[in-house]
């Protein structure tokens, strides 16, 4: 699965250029990963750290996002309350990239102000980006990828008896593949994993917190809505088109994470930094 998400991205990085990167083919469900939305006190501030990891900053409308492999980084438009915490404590833990090279990023990021630090019992292999409004970003290693970072994870937090269920819900709402990855479940939908891990007590929403919530692409927004309402899934809002052209709606997963799911319009050049 790594190697083979690694080969399609870098294929399609070729084909790109210096033009924004289009997500991954979508599945049978007509799903892809598609991006986070932030909620930050410093949109510029967290943007230089983005950049310096190697993300691109994109024109989107008369927004700029910033867009690495896998995932488009989003930002609240201005005025937006400020986040009321970071992802530790909500049902979203932490985001995961997947780099070439964890110590090499590592330094050449300290180097460039990026707030990392090394990974767990020693590991050489794993590093940690605490950003500045609490986003927690895993740093993991793959050295056969052909990029030097790329999307890799979404990590829920939740109570044991809760994690088969929120497992199938993912699988079936969503198309991805649920499977058992090293004793652990995970579920795979093109362009990121999505894992889940052991909380003492439920978690709380990701709503107003840093990351606010996730999106998911898909292909074609009214069949995919039509497929979930029939599955009992009740939308956040109606459908809707928003200004740069996309259609967008909500839900809420009934474990608290707020997602996005939207047929995205094309998002244009990358901008000169």
């Amino acid at each position: 699965m790594t190697r083979l998400i690694a080969a399609v991205f870098f294929i399609f990085s070729l084909a790109a250029g210096t033009a924004y990167t289009q997500p991954l083919p979508t599945n049978a469900a007509g799903v892809t990963m598609g991006h986070w939305h932030l909620n930050v006190r410093d949109v510029e501030a967290s943007k230089k750290i983005f950049i310096a990891m190697g993300g691109k900053a994109v024109k989107a409308g008369a927004a700029e996002v910033v867009e690495f492999p896998g995932v488009v980084i989003r930002f609240m438009n201005p005025g937006v309350t400020p986040p009321t915490a970071g992802t530790v404590g909500s049902v979203i833990n932490h985001v995961g990239f997947m780099v070439k090279d964890v110590q090499g990023s590592m330094a050449k990021w300290k180097a460039a102000g990026v707030p990392v630090v090394p990974g767990n019992n020693g590991r050489l292999d794993q590093a940690y980006v605490n950003m500045p409004d609490g986003l927690r970003i895993e740093i993991l290693e793959d050295k056969t990828q052909a990029m030097p970072i790329r999307n890799e994870h979404v990590h829920f937090s939740l109570t044991e008896a809760e994690i088969p269920k929120m497992q199938a819900w993912y699988a079936k709402t969503f198309g991805g593949k649920a499977y058992m990855r090293n004793n652990a479940p995970v579920v795979d939908i093109p362009g990121v994993q999505l894992r889940f891990a052991k909380a003492d007590k439920a978690q709380v929403p990701t709503k107003g917190h840093i990351l606010d919530h996730i999106g998911f692409d898909v292909k074609d927004h009214p069949a995919f809505v039509q497929k979930i309402t029939a599955e009992g899934i009740k939308l956040d809002e109606p459908p809707r088109k928003v200004p740069n052209g996309s259609t967008i709606t909500y839900i809420t997963d009934p474990w608290g994470t707020r997602i996005e799911i939207i047929e995205r319009a094309p998002v244009g050049p990358v901008v000169q930094q």
